[in-house]
């Protein structure tokens, strides 16, 4: 957390100023100009589930998404973070069928549907309603088809992360060695400040100097995430909200503890930004600010309501207080 970060989003409950969240966003354009910058930019963060489609290239580049007949469904489910309802679960266990595995080739851990019906039912922790399955389906496939043990595909020096890597550090500009964490599902995060995943971003926007395997690749998966938002996410939650709101202008990607990308292909721009406390509603917020300031989201859209100039309802349903984004 850096204390010299602007205030880009607060909260006020009646006159009272009661909660600031201070963070950074970097915008950046295909070629690398910076379109707007706030705070500190050039930190490494880990960008966590919001550079799944980074994670995904090498499925693709590799022959792996050709060979396995994957569709434009299970590439958005190698990008997502889903909420583990039946549309998601049913096509990963469809998809883990299809290469022979079953749920427990999957190392991603169990993890309780977020889905409000499953968890209202009581329904049990598993792997295959862990939020990241889809991509550990994609991992398996890359695994099975570069002939590497199923069993290790996590292994930060194994085939299917070393793939990972290289495409993060040509995508982002790093350099290697990497630095990474590991996730909530056990697969390695690397690590970037936000100016390099800004303009990972805008290369998926706009692909054209990557090379033919690569910039294919980045289409399949950009477009893939644009026209199946509620299989990257799920209903009501606020990648397909602000997706289906921009009418596909926009693709958007959130990662834990604050952190959202955006891919906006027409203005060949791409976006990272990362809220200090890691306060997800704030985070929202900020990403559908910067889609407002960058001219793809309609401020009057009920999306965009809801989550850059939220109102804070109590109990009875009044009004006491709001959630308001500041971009200068």
């Amino acid at each position: 957390m850096n204390s010299a970060n602007p205030v880009l989003v607060s909260t006020t409950r009646g006159p009272i100023l009661e909660n600031r969240h201070r963070g950074a966003a970097a915008v950046v354009r295909a070629g690398g100009e910076i379109m707007g910058q706030w705070g500190d930019v050039t930190t490494p963060i880990l960008p966590r589930s919001s550079i799944k489609m980074i994670q995904a290239l090498p499925l693709i580049e590799s022959g792996a998404a050709e060979a396995f007949g994957l569709n434009d469904e299970q590439l958005a489910l190698a990008c997502a973070s889903h909420q583990g309802a039946p549309l998601h679960t049913d096509k990963v266990a469809a998809w883990l069928s299809g290469m022979g595995l079953g749920e427990d080739a999957l190392l991603c851990g169990p993890q309780p549907p977020r889905d409000p019906a499953l968890r209202k039912a009581g329904a049990a922790a598993s792997r295959i309603m862990n939020n990241c399955s889809g991509k550990h389906a994609g991992f398996l496939a890359l695994s099975k088809h570069l002939n590497a043990p199923l069993d290790s595909y996590l292994d930060p020096a194994a085939p299917v992360q070393s793939a990972v890597g290289r495409a993060f550090a040509e995508m982002t500009g790093c350099d290697f060695p990497l630095v990474y964490g590991i996730d909530g599902c056990s697969a390695p995060n690397f690590a970037a400040n936000l100016l390099g995943v800004a303009a990972a971003m805008a290369r998926f926007a706009d692909p054209q100097a990557l090379g033919q395997a690569r910039a294919s690749a980045a289409i399949q998966l950009r477009e893939a995430m644009r026209s199946h938002p509620l299989l990257i996410s799920g209903e009501g939650r606020a990648c397909a909200a602000l997706i289906e709101a921009t009418e596909g202008r926009a693709v958007v990607k959130t990662g834990a503890d604050g952190v959202y990308t955006g891919i906006i292909a027409a203005a060949q721009t791409g976006f990272c930004l990362k809220i200090d406390d890691g306060n997800t509603a704030a985070a929202e917020a900020l990403c559908a600010g910067l889609l407002i300031h960058l001219g793809v989201l309609d401020p009057a859209h009920p999306a965009a309501k809801r989550y850059a100039g939220t109102d804070i309802v109590n109990f009875n349903g009044e009004v006491v207080g709001a959630r308001q984004v500041d971009l200068g």
